[in-house]
């Protein structure tokens, strides 16, 4: 007989509870799943690709500095510092959760996504 997890200690993030969507609130905090590309042209938020945001950056892919690029840019485009910025997973993979304590704003995807969810 398998043993059950007990219910309630699931790790499970916002955006998972959420299928097929990219973004999710917990409480304040927005949950991003991205899809990062390194060595870009130019630093854009771009669209969604199944559960996961595209989001590219110029800086290229050595040692976390594409990520550390992406939170800086990522932190002008919600209107908070950098240290409201969570990588939770995925700092030296293009695969990344992000969590964003309190935004200021909303980049226009994000703000969209949003709004369907709240509609459902």
């Amino acid at each position: 007989m398998k043993k059950r997890k007990p219910t309630g200690t699931s790790k499970a993030s916002a955006a998972d509870a959420q299928p097929n969507t990219f973004c999710a609130w917990d409480g304040g905090t927005l949950v991003l799943n991205i899809l990062g590309k390194p060595s870009a042209k130019r630093d854009a938020i771009g669209k969604a690709k199944g559960d996961q945001l595209k989001v590219s950056v110029t800086a290229t892919a050595v040692a976390g500095k594409a990520t550390d690029h992406m939170v800086a840019f990522l932190a002008r485009e919600f209107g908070v510092t950098g240290k409201d910025i969570t990588v939770v997973f995925g700092r030296f993979n293009v695969n990344k959760q992000l969590r964003i304590a309190a935004p200021k704003k909303l980049p226009p995807v994000i703000a969209a996504e949003l709004a369907k969810l709240t509609l459902v």
